[in-house]
């Protein structure tokens, strides 16, 4: 029992690390760095779209489901979906819905960013890397795709060598940020313990 209350613990924890807190797509450049929400609070996804009813998710998500369903290039319905999809770890849903609304609407980092986290977590690390890289070259100062980068790099790839130089660069964009300054310690527990 104790065993499965430390692995159960090591996983969030590890988890806390993944994505930095997720903001309205749009909405990091306009506010800047002081904006950054607190973890847990993220794009308009499950709490924004229904106050914060546990049970409002679901019938949300139907109702969104339906709009987009007789309204298919509503890139905004679409792009709630995908963030409510996201919410609830419904990776795949949540890579088709982005992936559609960056047909309707192409060229937003954020939203290149949260497709990247969905590749990630279905396995697929190269393509979220190229993702990640995409946001970064739109937009040099999207310190968001870089922090993926290097979870990706330093997680998912052991590649630490590649994870460190760019935490330089994130260290740069956001000095003064909590999230990178965590990132940077589990980078580092991760390589001292091989």
């Amino acid at each position: 029992m104790l065993a499965g209350f430390i692995a159960g613990y090591l996983v969030h924890d590890a988890m806390a690390v993944r994505q930095p807190p997720r903001l309205p797509a749009g909405a990091a450049a306009a506010a800047g760095p002081s904006a950054i929400a607190a973890p847990g609070m993220g794009m308009p996804g499950a709490e924004a779209a229904t106050g914060g009813d546990p049970m409002a998710p679901m019938a949300e998500i139907q109702r969104l489901r339906e709009h987009v369903e007789k309204n298919p290039d509503d890139a905004e319905a679409i792009l709630l979906l995908a963030n409510l999809n996201f919410d609830i770890r419904n990776w795949e849903r949540a890579r088709e819905l982005y992936s559609r609304h960056l047909e309707l609407r192409p060229g937003n980092a954020d939203i290149l960013t949260d497709l990247g986290v969905t590749y990630r977590e279905l396995g697929q690390h190269q393509r979220a890397l190229e993702l990640f890289d995409q946001a970064q070259k739109l937009q040099p100062s999207h310190w968001q795709s870089l922090y993926n980068q290097i979870v990706v790099h330093a997680f998912d790839l052991r590649d630490f060598p590649a994870a460190e130089r760019l935490l330089i660069e994130l260290r740069r964009l956001q000095p003064a940020n909590p999230s990178v300054g965590e990132l940077a310690t589990e980078v580092a527990r991760r390589r001292a313990a091989g």
